[in-house]
């Protein structure tokens, strides 16, 4: 016997309009200044500034596989993709970390060569180009935090941006201390500096985003413990087979097999074990199966 111990079955969050809203505002803004930047870049000699306008561009590129990440999300579960397209969104995740850890290695390279030979910066130009920066990176940031936490694309996307906002205050850094000591070394070295602050927050996406993808138990999810306590459950005689997965970055799922104790009716069971993992686990969907009377092997899972 199997029942599903929720309410309709629609196994992913809602994509939210403000979401989306917030990252297509700053895609515009970032995209736009990228341009702006590189120009800067180029005219001043700075690493800093290329480093950071290509660091933007590659932001840019990430938001919009974000956006058009929300789109494929939206669309309906159909008989080929019983989830639906959530996951999509795990995918454009993954995608922005790993494209912010191949530019720190970019970024990593191009310092060395420059510390090999150094070039002439200059100094005014770049800190003038690094300041708009600093402004619209800081505007973008506001705008995605005051989004929602609880989805990866826009973590994703605030992640980015950050970066982009350290590279900024790093080319601004650079510039004034090129100003006062003519050390053009300062200009690849901060660079470098800039890219490894990224690194942990880069990483730490990419690994999120595999362990939902290689469907890995919730974090700080016990397995052996959830069952232990389904086994309370009035009702419930034995309990066996768990199973819990991250289906997106909002919604976990789980499937379990239980079996009736003496005198309770089996088909009240799946309800009660769905509502204990709902207020006891937070799991969004489980699917619960009642087995007869010890079908379930004690090591089985």
């Amino acid at each position: 016997m199997t029942a599903g111990g929720h309410e309709g079955h629609d196994h992913g969050p809602a994509v939210t309009g403000e979401s989306e809203r917030r990252i297509r505002l700053v895609f515009l803004m970032t995209a736009g200044y990228a341009a702006v930047q590189a120009a800067g870049g180029w005219f001043s000699g700075s690493l800093a500034l290329i480093a950071d306008a290509g660091h933007m561009v590659s932001d840019a590129a990430a938001l919009l596989l974000a956006l058009i990440a929300y789109r494929v999300a939206a669309r309906a579960a159909d008989a080929a993709r019983t989830y639906g397209w959530h996951r999509v969104r795990v995918l454009a995740a993954l995608a922005n970390g790993a494209t912010l850890l191949l530019l720190v290695a970019w970024i990593a390279v191009e310092a060395l060569g420059r510390l090999r030979e150094p070039v002439e910066v200059l100094a005014g130009p770049m800190l003038a180009v690094a300041v708009v920066g600093l402004a619209v990176n800081i505007g973008g940031v506001l705008i995605l935090r005051r989004g929602d936490a609880g989805d990866s694309n826009l973590r994703g996307a605030l992640l980015h941006v950050m970066g982009d906002l350290l590279g900024s205050v790093g080319a601004i850094a650079a510039s004034i201390g090129i100003m006062l000591t003519g050390w053009t070394p300062l200009d690849p070295l901060l660079s470098v500096l800039v890219a490894g602050l990224v690194i942990r927050s880069a990483w730490g996406l990419v690994a999120e985003s595999l362990r939902v993808l290689l469907q890995a138990a919730p974090r700080g999810l016990d397995a052996r413990a959830v069952e232990a306590d389904l086994a309370a459950v009035p009702g419930v005689a034995e309990v066996g087979h768990f199973h819990a997965w991250t289906l997106t970055d909002r919604s976990d799922v789980a499937t379990v097999h239980v079996t009736p104790a003496p005198g309770a009716d089996p088909l009240a069971l799946p309800a009660l074990v769905a509502a204990r993992l709902r207020e006891r686990h937070g799991i969004d969907h489980a699917t619960v199966q009642v087995d007869p009377p010890g079908a379930i092997a004690p090591a089985a899972h």
